[in-house]
């Protein structure tokens, strides 16, 4: 990871790091965030959501009533393509 030095005003910093602790976080997590959004956003968000579409797919499942899933449906190839 690369470090980046930035000019801000004194008065602009103290600000962003009280409201950067009011949320929780850091003025560098927020300079990060903006900084992957400006970018063009993370470059493995679209794997990402791609795989929780195709997971969503599937009844699989260990819920309350326990296992809903067969071995067999575990290592049927066909419902995979």
């Amino acid at each position: 990871m690369s470090n980046l030095t930035l000019s801000i005003d004194d008065t602009l910093l103290k600000r962003a790091r009280i409201r950067a602790l009011e949320e929780g976080t850091s003025v560098n997590a927020v300079v990060r965030e903006f900084l992957t959004a400006y970018a063009g956003g993370d470059p493995t968000e679209p794997a990402i959501l791609r795989f929780i579409e195709r997971a969503t797919q599937f009844p699989a499942s260990s819920g309350r009533e326990g296992r809903s899933w067969s071995r067999e449906d575990l290592h049927d190839r066909a419902a995979l393509r």
